[in-house]
């Protein structure tokens, strides 16, 4: 096995297992995804703490916040998304993701969830597609800013990769994976421009 298929058998076992943990802690009560007043010191908390339990647990708390549409009928669509995920079922997955991204343009975690998807199918170009309008209405979501580092690095694309990691470090400072990843892209980057 290459280390560039590891890399992605790695991945997409991490985000099954975020899907399933999303689905075990669905969403907090009044929860409206990125618009959600409380996202606001979540985000002061996660990038001011040095503990990194306290870190996982506001993380935790920010995907709850974020899966939660604000309406019951998209969210019931997450949830089966979601479970299809989980069982790698990509193509009932993406037909969910496809539901939401169309009854609610709005709701961030709908492209994300979606990028999520071709991500896994090997569509970068359409993944790109959606991680760049989940960071339209959701420019701190590190997960999508992790997303885009992990194409660019498949791309080949060292550069954009740190950009992206870096970018997503500087939301959550404490992010796993992230750090490990700008260490060895600075180390193959020295001495080029960035």
């Amino acid at each position: 096995m290459t280390s560039d298929m590891k890399g992605r058998d790695e991945m997409q076992r991490f985000l099954i297992w975020l899907a399933t943990a999303a689905t075990l802690t669905f969403a907090l009560p009044g929860a409206a995804g990125q618009t959600d007043p409380r996202l606001d010191a979540l985000f002061d908390k996660l990038k001011s703490t040095t503990d990194v339990v306290e870190a996982r647990s506001i993380e935790q708390t920010i995907w709850r916040v974020w899966l939660a549409s604000g309406d019951s009928k998209v969210d019931s669509i997450m949830a089966r998304g979601l479970r299809a995920m989980t069982f790698r079922d990509h193509a009932a997955a993406l037909g969910m993701f496809d539901q939401i991204v169309n009854r609610a343009p709005d709701f961030a975690e709908g492209w994300n969830k979606r990028a999520t998807i071709y991500y896994m199918l090997g569509n970068y170009d359409a993944s790109v597609a959606d991680i760049e309008r989940t960071l339209a209405l959701e420019p701190r979501h590190f997960g999508a800013l992790s997303g885009l580092g992990l194409i660019r690095l498949a791309q080949g694309n060292e550069a954009a990769a740190l950009q992206a990691f870096d970018a997503a470090l500087a939301v959550h400072p404490n992010l796993t994976g992230a750090d490990t990843h700008i260490k060895k892209l600075r180390e193959r980057v020295k001495g080029r421009t960035i």
